[in-house]
């Protein structure tokens, strides 16, 4: 949990543009692949409650926090928003607050999709593909012509 806490606030921190130095000398030793195997198992009962549109952005985001070549800013960033995400805790509740309770999942999500989205290739676009494919059966595109 104190995992959890301290990736959703260096989230928030790198939001608001504050400096989240001291916060990653905090997870500057955690075993990544542990956790990434812990949050997959975590996330796939979500994911096929939410469906195949909602799943992608968050298996782009899975596979490149998987890399080898991904810095730990980035992987607590990833991390952050996936567990925010999955999780039935929000800091803006929408059963309260309705649309923006759903807001704070989107500008999470969006915020880490653009510090990363360079990092999301051809290749982890595949290992999605695959793993849509996998959990909810093949989707086939219709061509026009």
């Amino acid at each position: 949990m104190v995992l959890i806490t301290t990736c959703i606030l260096i989230l928030a921190y790198m939001i608001m543009g504050k400096d989240v130095k001291p916060l990653l000398n905090r997870v500057k030793n955690v075993n990544w692949p542990s956790n990434i195997n812990t949050l997959m198992y975590k996330f796939r009962p979500w994911a096929l409650k939410a469906g195949r549109v909602a799943t992608r952005p968050l298996l782009q985001f899975y596979n490149v926090m998987d890399d080898d070549n991904t810095s730990t800013l980035d992987r607590v960033l990833i991390y952050a928003a996936i567990v925010y995400t999955i999780l039935p805790i929000d800091l803006i509740p929408s059963i309260v607050y309705k649309f923006l309770g759903i807001l704070d999942d989107g500008v999470a999500m969006l915020f880490v999709y653009k510090k990363i989205k360079d990092k999301i290739t051809p290749e982890i676009n595949a290992k999605v593909e695959d793993t849509l494919n996998e959990w909810f059966g093949v989707e086939y595109e219709l061509i026009e012509g």
